[in-house]
C-alpha cells in the first residue's frame, strides 16, 4: 500500500471536475443476477452500494462474498481485539446490507485480513465453486469486484482472482475502485475502460445510511491512540456522487495458481498407517460431541436408505445404522474400511464399499446423504462433480448433511466454509438446518421448498 488512510487525499472537487469533462459510457445493467465480491466489510457499500440498491429495487437476485472480516483495520488498538472487531464488522455489514439489499445472500469467507495473497489458491477454488452454478442458473449474470489497480494488496488479489475465475466460467465482470479516489488523480484513471452507474436519490440515501452503519470505520473506536477513524469525511465524499464508476477489466497478471488437485488417496493411506486412531475419532470428546450434534440435526426420525461419503473407521456409520433401514458407507482407504467392518461386525443393515470419489459413485437413490469432513479434500472441479452427483442421488424429500472443520489446513484445496458456500449456491438445494461454531459448520440441505420439522408436523 503506497498511501495512508489518514492522508488528506485528493479533494472530491478535483474528481467532480474531471468526471464532468469525460464522456463515459453507461454500464450495461441488463442483468438477471448480481454477484458482488468484497475484500473487507464496507467495500461493498463504498464501491457499489448504489448499484446494489438499484438492483434490489428491481428484484434482481444478489449474492455478496465477503473475503475477510476486516479484523486488521485497527492494529494499534488497545480497546478491541481482532476477534471482537471481526464480529463487529460482520454485524455492521449486515446492518448496512439490510438498507441497500435486504434480501441479499451474504457469505463470509473468513480469510485473514491482509492475507488474501497467501490464500489466493483457496479463494480461486471457492469462487470457482460458487460461480459455476451461479452461471448455470442465470442467463445474464454480472460479477463486480475490487479493481486490481487500487494499490491495496487485498483489493488487487481479490480483483485478480475474481477476474480470472469469471473468464474461466464465462461471466461478465466489472471492477470498482475505492482507494484510487484517495491517492490518485485524473491521470491515473483508465477513462477508456470506465463505465458509470447513474444513481437515484433513494440509491444514494441508502448508500449513505449503509456506510454510516460501519461505525468502526467512519467514527473513532475511542479517543485513544490506535482507535482513529479509518474513513474520514474527505474520503467519504468520493462515495456520495450521483454515479458510481466501474472499470471493464484488463488482466495485468497471470491467474493465481489453483489448488493442486484433490488430495490423493495415497496421502490417506499413509496417514492411516501412521495412526491407530486417525483424527482422534475414538478418543476425543470434540469428535464424540460433533457426532451427537450431527445426529440431533437430522430432521427425520428414520430414513430408508442412507449413503455416507468417506466413512473412515465407521463411528458415524454406527450411529446412522440406528436411524436408517439401510446404510451404504464408502471410503477410498482399505485400512479405514477394515476398521469400520470390524466395528460393525454383525450389524445387518450396513454395507461397506471401497469407492474413490467422485469417480466411483454408488448407484441408487438415497433419502439421506452424509458429507462429513471430506468436502475440503476435493479441488473445485471435483467438488463440483461431487455436488452434482449428490443432487442426482438425493430423493425428492431427502436430506444432505454436511459438516466440516473451519480452521485452515495447508493441504485442503478449499476450506470447510468454502464447501458450504458451494452447497448453498446450488439452485437445487436450500439450507434448512444450520449449526455454526468456531470449529465446525454443520448444515442440513433439502430440495426447495424445505419445510421445517414443526411445519411438517402441523405445529407452525
Amino acid at each position: 500500500m503506497t498511501f495512508h488512510h489518514s492522508d488528506e487525499g485528493t479533494d472530491e472537487s478535483v474528481w467532480a471536475e474531471a468526471i464532468a469533462a469525460e464522456h463515459m459510457i453507461e454500464a450495461d445493467l441488463t442483468i438477471d443476477a448480481l454477484f458482488v465480491v468484497a475484500a473487507h466489510p464496507d467495500d461493498e457499500a463504498l464501491g457499489v452500494g448504489g448499484l446494489m440498491h438499484r438492483m434490489a429495487a428491481r428484484g434482481i437476485p444478489l449474492v455478496l462474498f465477503v473475503i475477510t472480516d476486516g479484523e486488521g483495520s485497527h492494529p494499534g488498538s488497545t480497546t478491541i481485539t481482532p476477534t471482537d472487531l471481526a464480529e463487529r464488522r460482520r454485524d455492521e455489514l449486515r446492518a448496512g446490507m439490510s438498507l441497500m439489499a435486504p434480501d441479499a445472500d451474504i457469505h463470509f469467507l473468513g480469510i485473514p485480513d491482509g492475507k488474501i495473497d497467501e490464500n489466493a489458491a483457496v479463494l480461486t477454488s471457492l469462487l470457482d465453486a460458487a460461480l459455476r452454478p451461479f452461471r448455470a442458473e442465470h442467463a445474464r449474470p454480472l460479477v463486480v469486484a475490487p479493481w486490481v489497480g487500487d494499490r491495496h494488496r487485498d483489493h488487487r488479489i481479490a480483483g485478480e482472482v475474481a477476474m480470472h475465475v469469471c473468464r474461466a466460467v464465462g461471466i461478465r465482470f466489472l471492477a470498482y475502485p475505492i482507494w484510487l479516489w484517495h491517492w490518485g488523480g485524473p491521470s491515473d484513471i483508465p477513462w477508456q475502460d470506465a463505465r458509470f452507474v447513474a444513481l437515484t436519490e433513494p440509491d444514494r440515501a441508502a448508500k449513505r445510511a449503509a456506510l454510516d452503519r460501519h461505525t468502526s470505520q467512519v467514527r473513532p473506536l475511542s479517543p485513544l491512540p490506535g482507535d482513529e477513524t479509518m474513513l474520514h469525511e474527505r474520503m467519504r465524499a468520493h462515495f456520495d456522487r450521483p454515479a458510481e464508476i466501474l472499470f471493464t477489466a484488463v488482466a495485468q497478471t497471470p491467474a493465481p495458481a489453483p489448488a493442486d488437485g484433490s488430495v490423493p488417496v495415497e496421502w490417506f493411506e499413509k496417514f492411516y498407517k501412521r495412526h491407530d486412531d486417525p483424527w482422534g475419532f475414538d478418543s476425543r470428546w470434540y469428535e464424540e460431541r460433533k457426532r451427537a450434534v450431527l445426529l440431533a440435526s437430522l430432521p427425520d426420525r428414520r430414513y430408508d436408505r442412507a449413503l455416507e461419503l468417506g466413512c473412515a473407521t465407521g463411528l458415524v456409520t454406527q450411529s446412522l445404522a440406528t436411524r436408517s433401514s439401510q446404510v451404504l458407507a464408502v471410503d477410498a482407504v482399505d485400512a479405514a474400511l477394515a476398521q469400520a467392518r470390524e466395528r460393525l461386525a454383525g450389524v445387518p443393515n450396513v454395507e461397506f464399499r471401497r469407492a474413490l470419489l467422485p469417480g466411483d459413485w454408488p448407484a441408487g437413490r438415497y433419502d439421506l446423504i452424509v458429507l462429513s469432513e471430506i468436502g475440503y479434500y476435493f479441488d473445485a472441479p471435483d467438488l463440483e462433480k461431487v455436488i452434482a452427483r449428490i443432487l442426482g442421488s438425493l430423493t425428492k424429500d431427502g436430506h444432505l448433511v454436511a459438516c466440516h472443520w473451519r480452521h485452515p489446513v495447508s493441504n485442503h484445496p478449499v476450506t470447510g466454509d468454502g464447501v458450504h458456500v458451494a452447497l448453498r449456491t446450488q439452485p437445487g438445494l436450500v439450507s434448512s438446518v444450520r449449526h455454526e461454531e468456531d470449529d465446525f459448520l454443520l448444515e442440513v440441505f433439502a430440495r426447495p421448498p424445505a419445510r421445517s420439522v414443526a411445519e411438517r408436523e402441523g405445529l407452525a
